[in-house]
């Protein structure tokens, strides 16, 4: 699973149309959201790290939900953009939370077990858990 890495509001119109996962990593207004979905008429999640997330407007928020958009809270941690644009979840990672998932174990010893070992946040976890593992 790959996201985009996006670090500045002129990176949005050179974005690919099929885009479907970004991380924003930079302060996004509610005018770089809209030209983001407009750029993106795929998109399905957008990750901010969490300094941004508390200082977002909650109207953006569900506006985005209301147009099947999820809004991630998390980092992309080690992660270069200068010698890739996408964060890469590995495959073994999306395997792992696959297997604990058939196991029954309980999300929060999943989430703190695929956090120290990936370095994803809580919320990427559960998005991947829900929507590329049981869907």
């Amino acid at each position: 699973m790959r996201l985009r890495v996006v670090s500045s509001k002129s990176e949005i119109n050179q974005l690919s149309p099929n885009e479907k996962m970004i991380h924003l990593a930079f302060r996004a207004s509610n005018v770089d959201f809209l030209n983001l979905m407009q750029k993106c008429p795929r998109l399905r999640m957008i990750q901010v790290p969490p300094s941004y997330r508390k200082t977002m407007s909650n109207a953006i928020s569900v506006f985005l939900e209301m147009q099947g958009i999820e809004l991630l809270e998390g980092d992309v941690w080690g992660h270069r953009k200068d010698l890739d644009e996408y964060f890469t979840v590995a495959d073994s990672t999306m395997e792992e939370i696959k297997s604990m998932i058939s196991k029954g174990v309980s999300f929060d010893e999943m989430s703190e077990e695929i956090q120290k070992k990936a370095r994803i946040g809580p919320d990427l976890i559960r998005y991947i858990a829900k929507s590329k593992i049981t869907a």
